[in-house]
């Protein structure tokens, strides 16, 4: 029987959405089933550009589908933003390979700012781009600054036709070969300052713009570009001055949770590779799965993958229920991206330190899973950056709570409109949070789960009684150490949502509480060695330690669920 927790594509069934819905992931999945094993891994070794992939996707309407906004669908009744099914395929392509999610996630963000403009023209254009099977760009990092989009040489000259033209180059640009329209970043020449940004819309075929290379050695095609004189009539102008600004900012929050159901579905498919080769390799006479130290490895690497699978669920429940009055979306966000990538890796390997030399060999899926999964807790803003966001969030969130309506599950067939008018992007330190102490009370009779509440609590102490003071506020590194322990109160408080909304086995719920419970006393530790840390910041960083509860029997019963994967899939040759 196939484990209900996680993506198979012999028994996916994804019948909690419309049927249009359903028909397009459903082909999705058959696909790639249908093209076989053989040639996904010979495609992703020989670096080959996508063409067929998108060829099925525009055949099948695929993107127009799932990235045209209802406001822009001519009353196309399928078309819409909603994140739930977003979700749902990013898991897919990760599963299948990274370099198709790539592909479809660098278009999500190239449309951010059109999705976002009042220009009905370029809207148009977008939609029937998408209607014809197009790819799009995001054209904002730079060689020189990267993302850090106020020093931007990307140069707008005024034509004297309420226009400009264009000159400058841009860096580590997806889809850049092939987009039929590349939003791109800019500022004026004639205007100093945040007045003079500028959002255009780009066609990556005209004679001025120039395609340098391809700067990554993969299938895809992460370009430079540069545009020489290129005309940026005023249907093309996207968003000028501070709202292209916010343009920008608010497409990466849109695109930034992607990545965490594409680390998801890297870890599926892996997962099932790397427990069938442990229980069919035998050492020493034994099954490699009957050592306890590869028990313990698989099962932790389980555990972890479910609440990857809880946390991000839940956060598209958020996502899906933004508005102006309610903006926690802004925290689970880069918690999805910061958090759950990083807990792919760690599920990687752990199942690595199995396998072994089989993670190497040139005919299995797991081989590309551990490069891959490295990419996404680096893409859209790097591990440190995410982290310094979270804590912004961090006083209110754990001291200050207000009362807000219970979110429901959403995968109801809406239209997520909210994500293209968030809006300025600042404030972030107003935002307030439901009491995260429900959650943990409604599990509270779990020891694990109960021992991790300790520890959020003496975090609360933390922040009251010893807070890193001025000086320390400008020490990054030990800023960063107080955000992994901020962040797995969060973690634990989505899984728990989703836990109770799920009716999720407790046996897997407290085996994943304890190895959350070591990962909190780990982060701790670390706090208490930090160069800046103080006497007081020390003493409570130790205090703050915990052993889980250990149960045999409990650890015997997931590791079942474990053992079950074995032979559950194996993708067609």
């Amino acid at each position: 029987m196939a484990d209900q927790l996680l993506f198979n594509p012999r028994s996916y069934d994804p019948a909690h959405f419309d049927p249009e819905t359903r028909r397009l992931l459903r082909a999705t999945v058959d696909w790639f089933e249908d093209r076989g094993k053989r040639r996904l891994i010979e495609d992703y070794r020989s670096r080959a550009w996508l063409a067929d992939f998108l060829a099925f996707a525009a055949k099948e309407g695929l993107f127009a589908t799932f990235l045209t906004p209802a406001s822009a669908a001519d009353g196309h009744q399928d078309k819409r933003w909603d994140t739930a099914r977003i979700a749902a395929l990013n898991e897919i392509f990760g599963f299948y390979g990274l370099d198709y999610w790539y592909a479809w996630q660098v278009t999500v963000l190239g449309l951010g700012p059109v999705w976002q403009s009042d220009n009905e023209t370029a809207r148009a254009r977008a939609a029937e781009l998408l209607s014809q099977g197009e790819v799009f760009a995001f054209g904002l990092s730079e060689k020189a600054h990267g993302a850090d989009i106020y020093s931007t040489d990307m140069l707008l000259e005024p034509d004297g036709d309420g226009g400009f033209r264009a000159t400058g180059s841009k860096y580590y640009i997806g889809n850049g070969n092939a987009a039929g329209l590349v939003s791109v970043f800019g500022r004026r020449t004639d205007v100093e300052g945040p007045d003079g940004y500028v959002f255009f819309a780009a066609d990556s075929r005209h004679p001025a713009y120039h395609l340098v290379k391809n700067v990554v050695d993969s299938s895809k095609y992460v370009s430079e570009f540069r545009l020489e004189d290129y005309p940026v009539a005023a249907e093309d102008v996207l968003h000028t001055g501070r709202a292209a600004f916010d343009a920008a900012l608010n497409t990466v929050n849109v695109g930034k949770f992607n990545l965490c159901t594409a680390s998801i579905g890297i870890c599926e498919h892996a997962m099932y590779e790397a427990v069938t080769h442990a229980q069919n390799r035998i050492l020493y006479g034994r099954p490699v799965t009957a050592f306890p130290h590869v028990r313990r490895e698989l099962t932790d690497a389980y555990v972890r993958l479910v609440g990857m699978k809880l946390f991000s669920d839940r956060a598209v429940d958020y996502f899906r229920s933004a508005g102006p009055d309610d903006r926690r979306y802004l925290l689970f966000n880069p918690m999805t991206k910061m958090k759950v990538t990083t807990e792919g890796e760690k599920v990687i390997d752990l199942m690595w330190d199995v396998i072994a030399a089989k993670g190497f060999e040139k005919d299995t899926y797991f081989a590309q899973a551990a490069t891959e999964i490295r990419g996404l807790p680096k893409l859209e803003g790097t591990v440190h950056v995410n982290l310094a966001l979270i804590l912004k969030f961090m006083g209110n969130h754990l001291l200050n709570p207000a009362e807000y309506a219970p979110v429901p599950t959403r995968r109801d067939a809406a239209d997520d409109a909210f994500l293209f008018r968030q809006g300025p992007a600042r404030g972030l330190g107003t935002i307030r949070f439901h009491d995260w102490r429900a959650a943990y009370d409604a599990f509270g009779h779990l020891p694990n789960v109960a021992r991790l509440r300790e520890q959020a609590d003496a975090l609360c102490e933390f922040v009251t009684t010893a807070a890193p003071d001025e000086d320390q506020s400008r020490d990054l590194d030990l800023l960063l150490a107080v955000g992994q322990l901020f962040a797995l109160v969060v973690h634990g408080q989505l899984i728990l949502e989703q836990a109770g909304l799920t009716s999720l086995d407790e046996d897997v719920l407290d085996e994943l509480f304890a190895v959350l419970v070591r990962d909190y006393s780990a982060h701790a530790v670390e706090l208490h060695g930090k160069d800046s840390a103080t006497a007081d910041q020390q003493r409570w960083a130790l205090s703050a330690v915990r052993r889980p509860v250990i149960d045999t029997d409990r650890s015997a019963r997931v590791w079942q669920r474990v053992e079950a994967l074995a032979g559950a899939y194996e993708m067609a040759p």
